[in-house]
């Protein structure tokens, strides 16, 4: 961290509103200037007796547009370390707050300036702030920052510090939408986040919940997108939108029906029905983004989990050629594709030309899989109280 060095008893935030005021006035020459700088140095002065902070750091940044463009970065670093040390000054969290409000809006302005210095900037005000959700806010601006000024890369690693941090903010559910969306678009620009992406997006779906048609449309785009992601997404097979208000209100909507329906197909049909949609709707895949050699592999997949989820733990070569549509020599590559997606686990008796499967993963996590899951559970303790009373009686 820089750190200003005083060469001269004059406080160093008075230093800088002179240093600010005559680069601002340069250009009007010493008659005009003189007194422009002397009367904004006295404005401060007057700011710093009465404890006016949040004054002063308004003053403090009137110059920034102009001092981001003339100063070197050594010397940015050092005036905003000053701005940003003002809030240590308050004792009012309140005020404290709005100077963190105003201090990280001017930085985060200009966000393909000098953007990796800007984030430096934000960071030491984070540190220096001991109310919770001034920090949040300053992240907040971090976060949009690193997304609009395209410097991902050096916000990625404070991502996985992203629990503590809610812990720590204890947001109510608007500011919990706000970071989620925030989150899910710095996820989307960092390469090699699609997973995280998604799920932040799910996240701010996930807080909408009762809510009137009016606010529920607030998360109509968003929702889409969450389904577009999904169905891109080579390796996510399993999600939760289904059961999400924002997600369901699509289902009736004008524009986005058809997207509910695709979404629905992946998640509770097989092949066939996904076949026959793109069929008649091949333009709305164009329209999205999605491929169709891609869809085609991912419903086959989502259509393999189906058919082991729904089996009795044997799956015919030929259920799964017909169900998959694909020749017989290729049975094996689309179960081994499986596994390796880690969707399922299974053995495959090529004798008898049958999956043997012992664990797949389910597409959606609803009412019915709970209460499988739940009979399983019921069968393994039966199945271990027999065993335990059995083992007692040989004992004795």
């Amino acid at each position: 961290m820089a750190t200003v060095v005083q060469t001269s008893e004059e406080d160093p935030q008075l230093s800088v509103v002179r240093f600010t005021s005559e680069l601002a006035w340069a250009d009007a020459g010493p008659e005009a200037a003189e007194p422009q700088v002397e009367r904004l140095c006295v404005e401060a002065q007057e700011c710093m007796v009465a404890g006016r902070w949040l004054d002063l750091v308004s003053l403090m940044l009137t110059s920034a547009d102009l001092i981001f463009s003339k100063v070197s970065e050594k010397d940015l670093e050092c005036i905003f370390t000053v701005i940003c040390n003002v809030v240590t000054k308050s004792e009012n969290a309140d005020e404290m707050l709005e100077m963190a409000k105003l201090i990280s809006a001017k930085v985060a302005q200009q966000p393909n300036d000098k953007p990796t210095l800007r984030l430096k900037i934000l960071f030491n005000l984070y540190n220096l702030l001991t109310i919770p959700y001034g920090r949040f806010r300053v992240y907040l601006q971090a976060l949009n920052l690193a997304v609009n000024g395209k410097v991902v890369d050096h916000i990625a690693p404070s991502l996985k510090k992203i629990d503590s941090f809610l812990k720590e903010w204890n947001l109510d559910v608007n500011d919990q939408r706000e970071f989620f969306l925030a989150m899910s678009n710095v996820a989307k620009e960092n390469k090699g986040s699609a997973k995280d992406s998604f799920k932040f997006l799910t996240k701010y779906l996930a807080t909408f919940s009762g809510e009137e048609a009016h606010a529920m449309s607030e998360a109509k785009e968003e929702a889409v997108r969450a389904v577009v992601e999904f169905l891109k997404a080579p390796n996510v097979f399993q999600c939760d939108l289904l059961d999400m208000p924002a997600v369901g209100q699509l289902e009736n909507d004008s524009q986005y029906s058809l997207v509910y329906q695709l979404l629905k197909i992946f998640l509770t049909q097989r092949l066939d029905a996904y076949l026959e949609f793109q069929a008649a709707n091949s333009s709305l895949l164009k329209d999205f983004g999605l491929v169709p050699e891609d869809c085609v592999t991912k419903m086959r997949l989502m259509s393999l989990v189906d058919l082991s989820s729904n089996a009795s733990g044997q799956i015919p070569y030929a259920v799964i050629r017909d169900t998959l549509q694909i020749n017989d020599d290729e049975v094996e590559y689309w179960v081994v594709k499986a596994i390796s997606a880690k969707l399922l686990d299974s053995k495959m008796d090529q004798m008898n030309e049958v999956v043997i499967v012992s664990r797949c993963s389910e597409r959606v996590f609803g009412h019915r899989q709970w209460e499988l899951l739940r009979s399983k559970l019921a069968t393994w303790r039966i199945t271990e109280d027999v065993t335990q009373a059995t083992q007692g009686l040989m004992i004795r």
